[in-house]
C-alpha cells in the first residue's frame, strides 16, 4: 500500500508473476569446507556451504528503482522480484521505491534504510553512455554514493545499476544474452542477509 507520499508499493499489489519458461536458478559456487578429505566429502561440503548462505533469507527487502531508462530497468525489477520469490521471500516482504534516476539513488537508499527496517536493499537502474561526459559523473557518483551508504549503515545494498556503452548492452543485461543483472543483484542481497544471520 502506498505511504503518505505514494512512494512505496508492496510487491503483493503487483499480483502473481510467472517465471519465464525454461529459466533455472544457478547453484552458487563455494569452496570445499576445511577438513573435507575425499572427493565425495568435498562435493558434499561444497553443497552444504552453498546452502548455508542461502538457507536463512527471510526478512524485508527494499528495491529502489530508477525510472530513467525504464524500458530496461523494469526488466531488471522483474528479474529481482522473481529471484527473491523463488528463494522463499514473501511478496509482502518486498517493497518497491521509485526514484527519478541513478543520481538520486544514494540519498533515497540512505533514507529508506533510516526510515524502514530492511534486511537488505537492492538498487536497480541503467546509465547508458551518451555523447558527453554526463555518463561518467552519474555512473561514478551513483556507485560511490551507494557504496558509502552501505558502509555507513551496515545494511547490505546490492548494486544492480547497469553502466553500459550502448542500448544493446543494456538490453543484453536485462534478461537476454547476458542474463538479468536485477536477478543477480537480488541473489547477492539474499546471500548477504543469510550470511549476516550466520555470523
Amino acid at each position: 500500500m502506498p505511504d503518505a507520499l505514494g512512494l512505496t508499493l508492496p510487491i503483493s499489489a503487483l499480483g502473481s508473476r510467472r517465471p519465464a519458461s525454461g529459466s533455472k536458478s544457478k547453484p552458487l559456487d563455494a569452496p570445499a569446507l576445511p577438513g573435507a578429505t575425499s572427493d565425495q566429502d568435498k562435493t558434499h561440503a561444497k553443497h552444504q556451504d552453498s546452502r548455508r548462505y542461502l538457507s536463512n533469507v527471510g526478512g524485508r527487502y527494499g528495491i529502489v528503482v530508477a525510472r530513467f531508462n525504464s524500458f530496461v530497468v523494469e526488466a531488471l525489477l522483474d528479474g529481482a522480484v522473481d529471484a527473491l520469490v523463488r528463494h522463499g521471500v514473501s511478496r509482502d516482504d518486498i517493497e518497491i521505491i521509485r526514484v527519478p534516476g541513478a543520481w538520486e539513488m544514494p540519498v533515497a537508499v540512505k533514507k529508506v534504510i533510516e526510515k524502514r527496517s530492511y534486511d537488505a536493499v537492492i538498487a536497480l537502474g541503467a546509465v547508458i553512455r551518451g555523447g558527453t561526459a554526463h555518463f561518467e559523473f552519474v555512473a561514478g557518483e551513483a556507485a560511490k554514493g551507494i557504496a558509502s551508504v552501505q558502509n555507513s549503515t551496515g545494511t547490505p545494498v546490492a548494486f544492480g545499476v547497469l553502466t553500459v556503452d550502448t542500448i544493446e548492452q543494456a538490453i543484453e543485461r536485462s534478461g537476454t544474452k547476458a542474463g538479468n543483472k536485477g536477478a543477480e543483484a537480488a541473489l547477492c542481497a539474499l546471500e548477504m542477509v543469510s550470511l549476516f544471520k550466520a555470523l
